[in-house]
């Protein structure tokens, strides 16, 4: 059976020039701590990652700390500081802080930035946020490498971020933030990535991380995703043709260019997704973070959906890949898995 994969906002394939790039690192031998000739063409190799991923997202490269992921990041940046959050944040985000801060119409209510942490992007439904100025923390793990977004002009105090989002190696990612900012370290010992941070940096990871920054960004300045949308476009389309009961969260409001939630009343999302990869596609009920958990997506409960609708919605992400033939196949075997739901 031909295979589609239709689900990038969990996990997207690893770009070649990541590849290239870990390759690479995997043939060298040294420590990054090593002083000798061996650790320091280790060290060069996290060095020009970190260039790498500083100039893509529009920082210093004394600002970027490499860690195991967005996860790990968002403890870095988020223990002990008491800020504040919306119930539409991913769980790593939750893990530190209440949900506490309203949602009209899909824009997260901040009255005070400073104390606030704002997604730039929504991974379950792709809503994009306007980010305050002087916001204190954002996740832009989703957005990075689809919207235009840069640290030094957005004015937030720090952000984060997770290779495996846009095209690098699972396990590594980013905190960014300027030096001088008081942030304790969860992970202590060696004092790696500037006390910041500690153990034996993954430079395979980090290799790949920064090879796969530069060319997402290329991506993004190429226009690349401009067709992506309209392909989103056409799958919304097609869909609401077959269904016309069919909500399609976020659809007045700004969107990543390649997602789409959509909710068919009294379809369980769990059962669409596994009915579609009997049929060859892979597709999401929401965070891929949170598949598996018996619970009702309260992301979709804040933007206003009852227990019932919310157990019924679809999250479908394209990528840079995907192609016209593949998104109008996955609408019609849609429209066949709804047609026989509707005999039945």
């Amino acid at each position: 059976m031909m295979r589609t994969y239709l689900d990038h906002n969990a996990t997207t394939p690893l770009r070649p020039e990541a590849r290239q790039a870990m390759l690479a690192a995997m043939d060298v031998v040294g420590n990054p701590s090593s002083v000798h000739a061996e650790g320091r063409a280790a060290k060069a190799l996290v060095e020009k990652a970190r260039a790498q991923v500083a100039e893509a997202v529009g920082a210093s490269n004394a600002d970027v700390v490499f860690v195991s992921g967005a996860t790990e990041a968002a403890a870095l940046a988020l223990a002990g500081r008491g800020l504040k959050a919306a119930p539409i944040e991913h769980d790593a985000v939750h893990a530190w802080i209440d949900p506490v801060l309203p949602v009209v119409n899909g824009a997260v209510q901040v009255a005070v930035p400073e104390s606030a942490v704002v997604q730039l992007a929504n991974s379950e439904t792709g809503i994009v946020q306007e980010l305050p100025p002087g916001l204190a923390v954002s996740d832009i793990t989703q957005g990075f490498g689809r919207l235009p977004f840069a640290f030094s002009w957005a004015g937030v105090g720090m952000v984060f971020l997770s290779a495996h989002k846009f095209g690098g190696p699972k396990g590594v990612g980013a905190l960014v933030f300027p030096q001088g900012t008081d942030i304790a370290a969860q992970i202590k010992g060696g004092g790696q990535e500037m006390g910041r941070r500690s153990g034996t940096e993954n430079i395979i990871g980090i290799a790949g991380m920064g090879a796969a920054a530069v060319a997402a960004q290329a991506d993004l300045a190429a226009g690349k995703w401009d067709r992506i949308e309209k392909l989103r476009n056409i799958l919304e389309n097609a869909i609401e043709a077959q269904e016309k009961n069919t909500i399609f969260v976020g659809k007045d409001v700004r969107r990543l260019p390649n997602t789409s939630c959509f909710v068919t009343p009294d379809w369980k999302g769990e059962t669409q997704v596994m009915a579609m990869d009997l049929a060859g596609f892979a597709v999401s009920a929401g965070s891929a973070c949170s598949s598996g958990k018996v619970k009702t997506s309260r992301v979709l409960k804040a933007l206003g959906l009852d227990d019932d609708l919310a157990a019924c919605a679809l999250r479908v992400s394209l990528g840079l890949e995907t192609t016209e033939d593949e998104v109008l196949r996955f609408a019609e075997a849609w429209g066949k898995k709804m047609a026989r739901r509707r005999a039945a």
